[in-house]
């Protein structure tokens, strides 16, 4: 590109983004990003574990009995509520008349908003909702559900999609509603509360900060009465540094009318830098809409106490070994530390020196819930060729793949598991320093797409995701979960699922 005006330049310094980042960003775009390469999926026995129901209940107890630990809540709660409501706004556009709404409700794309038709009143904010419409007694089931379908997105009545995803009623309690929000408190306090206090962390937009902490203060007193727990939240932004340069199709830096050079978020995988931020010994990752029924909230915590518990077990060795390997490296305590590396943390390597040994030892770690993959989009586990021409365990996209490469598209059918973004992480070191976890991204697993803006084309970047490319260098081990603890709200409709209207899973 030509060389950066005044005006640039503070732009620049405004977003805190250097020159030479810019410029890398542009080289992406050039480049291009290659495809990663996997080696096969992981499955049972083959770098997933499937643990007993003894085994588990013991890791559960072992992470139960550490009263001392420092532990809390990561949740990634930036997203707006539009693209629950996507299909409805596309119905409604399309369904001026009634008529027409009663017509498209019959095409197949529109299933979803079918069912929720005919379920009006299982909504958890079905008395809202009907209370907003007139003269509903007059009305049919189809007639309600046209008004109703208004009502949610209209400002005159609830505007749902204008909340951010966190905020909107998820379940109702005896006609009493509680948001996603609210429920993570819940399941704060039933798994990483101790001695009677549980840190919670949202990543949040900062144009929606009021409403969360609005909604924080009207509830934390009750959900504390409930509970017998008391809560420290705090909220951070997406930093304005991590956002990335959008070009045109030709690659050249995508301008505004008034000639400013256009930044646009850098996708969930920028949130590592607020993951930098937060020093715990043990953080709890999971995503806003990915919260059942409170039915469901002792099986769900079971399960992470167990994940928990399994990491303070994988990490006690592995600072174990450390110790060892930097005090006494005999060929025992060398061959043991080799044994551990292979088998337990799946590194591919044959190591016998120990200054290599410690190093692969001395990382973050992370134990990734994985559940029975039933048809759900987004990313699954595979042994991956890393950035560093090591075969390790990775949670990769489906976009990351290339389907044109037949042998890679058949290892992508392999894949009997799911990534239901439900981790648990250790990033303190053996001397209790925390690690910086951007030493160990692969900046080069970020993501083009293909946008628009006013009419043109241009080109995104997204940052290598938070558990993708953002983790690539951590240690990392999957466990399987059942699919009773991934239930998320991707679609308003996805609200009528069992695990929302009862926390119970049915066949």
């Amino acid at each position: 590109m030509s060389e950066l005006t005044k005006k640039d330049q503070q732009q620049l310094a405004d977003l805190g983004i250097s020159k030479d980042k810019m410029m890398r960003y542009l080289d992406i775009f050039e480049e291009g990003i290659p495809f990663s390469e996997v080696r096969s999926a992981a499955n049972i026995n083959n770098g997933i574990e499937a643990f007993s129901d003894e085994q588990l209940i013991d890791f559960a107890r072992r992470y139960d009995s550490d009263s001392s630990l420092d532990v809390v809540k990561f949740t990634p709660a930036s997203g707006a509520a539009t693209r629950m409501f996507k299909a409805m706004h596309q119905l409604m556009e399309k369904a001026n008349t009634f008529e027409k709404f009663k017509n498209l409700l019959t095409k197949e794309n529109y299933s979803g908003l079918r069912k929720m038709a005919n379920h009006l009143e299982d909504l958890p904010f079905y008395e809202e909702l009907i209370n907003s419409i007139e003269n509903t007694e007059d009305l049919n089931q189809h007639e309600k559900a046209y008004q109703a379908f208004e009502m949610m997105l209209s400002e005159k009545g609830l505007a749902l999609d204008a909340l951010p995803k966190g905020l909107i009623p998820f379940h109702n309690y005896n006609k009493t509603t509680a948001s996603a929000f609210e429920e993570h408190f819940y399941e704060a306090a039933a798994y990483t509360s101790k001695e009677g206090k549980a840190k919670l962390h949202f990543t949040i937009s900062e144009e929606h900060q009021t409403k969360f902490e609005t909604a924080f203060e009207e509830m934390k007193n009750r959900i504390s009465e409930e509970t017998g727990v008391e809560f420290e939240v705090s909220f951070s932004f997406q930093k304005k540094a991590t956002d990335t340069l959008a070009v045109d199709l030709q690659n050249q830096a995508f301008r505004l009318e008034n000639g400013q050079l256009l930044f646009r978020p850098g996708g969930h995988g920028a949130l590592i830098e607020n993951l930098n931020d937060v020093d715990a010994d043990i953080i709890f990752i999971k995503n806003i809409d990915n919260i059942s029924h409170r039915n469901n909230l002792e099986s769900n915590a079971f399960f992470k106490k167990a994940l928990a518990g399994f990491l303070l077990e994988v990490q006690e060795q592995s600072f174990g070994y450390i110790k060892a390997l930097q005090d006494n490296p005999t060929k025992e305590v060398l061959d043991k530390a080799a044994a551990f590396l292979q088998n337990k943390l799946n590194v591919d390597q044959d190591l016998q020196d120990a200054e290599k040994m410690i190093s692969r030892l001395h990382k973050p770690i992370r134990i990734c819930g994985m559940v029975k993959n039933e048809g759900e989009p987004g990313g699954g586990p595979y042994w991956m060729v890393n950035g560093k021409g090591n075969t390790s365990l990775q949670i990769v996209e489906k976009s990351q793949i290339d389907l044109k490469n037949s042998e890679q598209a058949n290892i992508l059918t392999d894949a009997t598991h799911f990534n239901p973004v439900d981790l648990v992480c250790s990033v303190r070191d053996y001397q209790g320093k925390k690690f910086d976890l951007l030493n160990y991204v692969n900046p080069n697993r970020g993501f083009i797409t293909e946008k628009s803006l006013d009419g043109k084309a241009l080109k995104a970047l997204e940052l290598p995701g938070l558990w993708n490319g953002a983790m690539e260098y951590w240690n990392t081990l999957f466990v399987e979960v059942p699919s009773s603890t991934f239930c998320p709200v991707k679609s308003v409709s996805d609200l009528l699922k069992p695990l929302h209207l009862e926390g119970i899973e049915k066949s």
